[in-house]
């Protein structure tokens, strides 16, 4: 165990050998063994001639621990499994082998995780030969060469590493002895010794800082060569892509010139027998078709879970509809975004507001307000402002018209199934307002009106009415002067869970459009508000929809994903499909409520396959490249200090002259609210909600009254216990009638609905309000 005389390891290319003593037991003790380090991998034999065919042993040290228990002593161990115990000659022997050991493993901790990852810079399957001579080779050559710069750059790291790990250990160590206070000769040399490795410390720390500049230079440069040469890459794929379709469509516009000429000579031949419609026509037309189609854009696949039920025609595979190239030129003729055209008319004559006061940040005992609420109706609920936003429930359903650009570009489509895809982005849009707006709106009071006029602006404008207040219901009408009409009845059913909320609104939303008689309806989804008790509010919108054009029969069905937490899909993902009334698929809309909605042009659609999740036979589309259609606007700055109002949010509490006195601008407690008194909003919050009942009690005495009235003229006995029965306070036998809506039976589904019957605006212009109930 004592030779003096073994070799010293010596290092070939990766490879590092050399005689090492190893731990075997008790009764032999250490026994010299030979030691191969290569490739992450350190293996012993007894011999160096067992090197070609018996190897005792070998340890990943990719996964190893290497530590050093004495001068000359030092242990490599996987964990458990395997352990090794091994003993240098000297010093310094062992510290080139654990120099070695650190080097190895780090390269192949580098290589496993470069090799666990997927998402590799530069995968080999991806990267094309160069093109020119040897291309092949000069890729390989290229190739080889970043993978050696990059291990050197990796073996340069380690040694920095190294070099600062031990040079740290040499100076504590001569600390040590220093402290000693050794006299004579031996403290001389202890200084001299101290000295020297204090300038050989400054030294090392030079070259250290000089190596550390110099790897971060090579790492950055090394990115922006590597994202160079990516590009170059790609762009040569592209244009040898790009290359090869000209040729393909050069080679079929000759095959249609040649078919062509051939059509026109055998119509000449026969130009005698007269000009009834024969093949040479139809041989141009089917040309024609051809051309168009070569000339589209490459097709993607896309598979979208279909409907049985929507999907009538689809189970085998339908061709590229030639009409379908003039009912949808429009979308291939400039790209579907939501940039406005200038115009003189869109330019807003009045400067609109675009900061409220911050909200301020009042502490509240949330769960002594909650425990008393589960179970109940939502709307029955007494909350203060501090659960609110200071807007009314109104004035959120008027944010509808955000994106009032989608209707007016829909107004102006030739084709119905075009139309259809600006409808239904409309509908999503109107979502996109609620991702972080975690207040709940005021409830209005009955009778409450709002109106947003932006006619002179935008050329839209439209009323808001809370006609009935148990259940909530509001009445909405919206008309443009650009062909458009908008109206809407939505009842909000909420429950509260526990730990989440429950908002379904109920009603239906139609869309008019003068252009063809166009009449679109949809509902909305079911909104979700998690984390009522713990944990931060957030927002998850649910459900289906389907818009239906009731004059051409085309439908859309969209589908808000809800949020999971083992998808892999987007998050707040919707997807929807444009049939025509025969269920032929012609567009597919995808995106997120949120952010964004595109569309893709179908070419090819086929059913089979893989089954859904819930057993339905998925539809797989064949589809052009994907155009967005509509985008979020960016939220104003600071919106996180106001309510994460929107640009438009911001004006609607705005006070304006002329508006109605049941306007929800001239509420008190929501305008109190605004303004940061919330102790204040508070108060009168209570003092309109109990008016409110007041008023609601002096009509159902009124109603008791006419109905005992008309008793006593038909000559019936009155019953004396009507007035003091209870349960009529439950029974809708109001007798309130909303001021600019009529109740009637929706002439499309049948429904009953509050339709607008005019007055509003002409009141307004003669600033006469008579007929308008005190509610503030």
């Amino acid at each position: 165990m004592s030779d003096s005389k073994a070799p010293t390891p010596t290092p070939a290319g990766d490879t590092y050998k050399g005689w090492v003593f190893k731990w075997t037991n008790y009764i032999k003790g250490y026994q010299r063994r030979w030691f191969v380090l290569s490739n992450g991998l350190l293996s012993y034999y007894r011999t160096q001639a067992e090197m070609g065919h018996t190897c005792r042993g070998t340890i990943n040290l990719a996964t190893a621990t290497i530590t050093v228990d004495d001068a000359c002593n030092f242990v490599i161990s996987n964990g458990g499994a395997q352990t090794y115990h091994l003993k240098a000659s000297c010093e310094v022997e062992r510290q080139r082998w654990i120099t070695a050991l650190e080097l190895a493993k780090a390269k192949a901790a580098h290589l496993q995780q470069e090799s666990d990852d997927s998402g590799d810079d530069f995968p080999p399957s991806s990267h094309p030969a160069l093109p020119g001579q040897g291309g092949g080779s000069q890729n390989s050559e290229v190739q080889s060469a970043l993978r050696t710069l990059g291990s050197k750059v990796e073996d340069l790291s380690t040694c920095n590493d190294l070099i600062s790990k031990h040079g740290s250990a040499l100076q504590r160590s001569l600390s040590e002895l220093d402290s000693l206070r050794l006299t004579g000769e031996a403290g001389d040399k202890i200084r001299q010794v101290t000295e020297r490795a204090t300038l050989f410390r400054i030294t090392s720390n030079a070259m250290i800082n000089a190596c550390r500049d110099f790897l971060a230079l090579a790492q950055a440069h090394s990115k922006k060569w590597q994202k160079a040469l990516q590009a170059e890459r790609e762009q040569r794929v592209r244009l040898e892509e790009t290359l090869e379709t000209l040729a393909k469509q050069h080679n079929h516009l000759e095959r249609a010139f040649r078919g062509a000429a051939q059509a026109n000579a055998t119509a000449d031949n026969k130009s005698s027998a007269g000009p009834g419609p024969g093949k040479g026509e139809a041989s141009d037309e089917d040309d024609d078709n051809e051309f168009f189609d070569a000339m589209e854009e490459a097709p993607e696949f896309i598979t979208v879970p279909a409907d049985p039920h929507f999907h009538k025609s689809s189970s085998t595979a339908s061709g590229f509809n030639s009409e379908m190239c003039g009912d949808d030129q429009s979308l291939n003729e400039e790209p579907l975004t939501m940039s406005q055209e200038p115009s003189q008319e869109l330019v807003p004559l009045k400067k609109r507001r675009t900061r409220i006061p911050d909200k301020p940040n009042y502490s509240l005992n949330l769960w002594s307000i909650m425990k008393n609420c589960i179970g109940k109706e939502l709307s029955k609920i007494p909350m203060p402002v501090n659960f609110n936003e200071p807007i009314s429930m109104l004035q959120r359903l008027s944010e509808d018209l955000e994106y009032y650009e989608l209707l007016d570009k829909a107004a102006k489509c030739h084709s119905s199934l075009e139309q259809m895809c600006y409808v239904a982005a409309f509908s999503v849009s109107s979502y996109s307002t609620t991702v972080h707006r975690t207040g709940k709106p005021f409830n209005p009071l009955l009778g409450e009106t709002y109106e947003l006029d932006r006619r002179r602006e935008y050329g839209y404008r439209s009323l808001c009415e809370q006609v009935s207040h148990h259940p909530p219901a509001a009445a909405h009408h919206a008309i443009s002067d650009r062909g458009w009409t908008l109206r809407q009845e939505i009842t909000v059913a909420s429950k509260f869970r526990g730990k989440y909320l429950s908002i379904m609104p109920l009603g239906t939303i139609h869309a008019i459009f003068e252009k063809g008689q166009s009449h679109y309806t949809w509902k909305k989804v079911t909104t979700t508000v998690h984390n009522i008790i713990v944990g931060k509010l957030w927002i998850d919108q649910s459900g289906e929809i389907d818009v239906v054009n009731h004059t051409t029969g085309d439908r859309c069905h969209l589908k808000f994903a809800p949020y999971s937490y083992f998808s892999r899909d987007v998050a707040r993902k919707v997807t929807g499909v444009v049939m025509d009334k025969d269920g032929k698929a012609h567009y597919v809309l995808s995106g997120t409520w949120d952010e964004k909605m595109e569309l893709s042009r179908v070419m090819q659609s086929s059913r089979g396959g893989e089954n859904g999740a819930e057993g339905k036979q998925k539809t797989v589309y064949q589809t052009l490249k994907a155009r967005e259609i509509w985008r979020r606007n960016p939220l104003p700055e600071g919106a996180e200090t106001m309510y994460y109002f929107t640009s438009l949010a911001l004006t609607l509490n705005e006070m304006e002259d002329g508006v109605a006195p049941t306007d929800s601008r001239r509420r008190p407690d929501q305008r109190l609210m605004e303004d940061g008194r919330w102790d204040e909003a508070n108060a009168e919050k209570q003092r309109l909600e109990e008016k409110q009942r007041s008023a609601r009690r002096e009509r159902e005495r009124e109603a008791v009254s006419q109905r005992t009235a008309s008793q006593s003229d038909e000559g019936e006995p009155i019953d004396e216990d009507l007035l003091n029965d209870s349960s009529l306070k439950y029974a809708p036998h109001d007798n309130y009638n909303a001021l600019w809506f009529d109740r009637c039976n929706d002439p499309i589904n049948g429904e009953p609905v509050h339709i607008y019957k005019g007055g509003y605006w002409e009141s307004k212009e003669r600033g006469s309000w008579e007929g308008c109930p005190d509610i503030f």
